[in-house]
């Protein structure tokens, strides 16, 4: 079975814009830098596949080239599971944000959280220090992890309940709040650029 005239447009694209030779080689080399999404879904990639809706950037450490868009079937295409990574990430936290946007009720489920996203959450301020959790923000992503590792939802305690819908309300919707404006704005910014 043959590669597509889009995977064969992204790999001379890539070892292009890249130290390494060979694909092998150059896929190593990029890292994601930023992800927007486009309703409009009007970019094509840089390999010329069309109607992107997430939007990423990439950068090559070692020659400092860019490239934008791309979409996220192509990064699949590098086969590197860091990568892979941050796509779902990156996609899992604007399902968030639609889910704030649109003042869906917010619930700890596996269809809009993970634990790699609960975790991403953490390491970008998303869980507040405050007099509740005693100035330590790790315990709310602790607990907010042991609540979703949970098996058996039943379980969970009526306290239990009202502390993740307390962090849900109080420190995720907000931060949630303020990455769409911000991702709005850089949206913006690109569409003039």
């Amino acid at each position: 079975m043959g590669i597509s005239a889009y995977q064969e447009k992204l790999i001379k694209i890539v070892i292009d814009n890249s130290y390494g030779h060979t694909w092998k080689e150059a896929v190593g080399e990029w890292e994601i830098i930023d992800c927007i999404e486009d309703g409009s879904r009007c970019k094509s990639c840089v390999c010329e596949k069309e109607e992107l809706r997430y939007l990423y950037r990439i950068h090559n450490r070692l020659t400092d080239r860019y490239l934008y868009p791309i979409g996220s079937s192509c990064i699949r295409k590098f086969e590197r599971e860091d990568l892979q990574d941050k796509t779902s990430i990156a996609e899992g936290m604007f399902k968030l944000l639609h889910a704030v946007e649109k003042n869906e009720y917010l619930k700890l489920s596996s269809e809009l959280f993970s634990r790699k996203l609960l975790r991403a959450l953490y390491e970008k301020g998303a869980f507040e220090a405050n007099s509740y959790n005693n100035y330590d923000a790790s315990s709310d992503y602790k607990f907010m992890l042991k609540m979703f590792n949970m098996r058996n939802k039943s379980k969970i305690t009526p306290l239990q309940d009202k502390k993740i819908k307390a962090i849900l309300l109080n420190s995720i919707k907000p931060f949630l709040q303020n990455e769409l404006k911000n991702k709005v704005i850089r949206y913006c910014l690109l569409m003039l650029g």
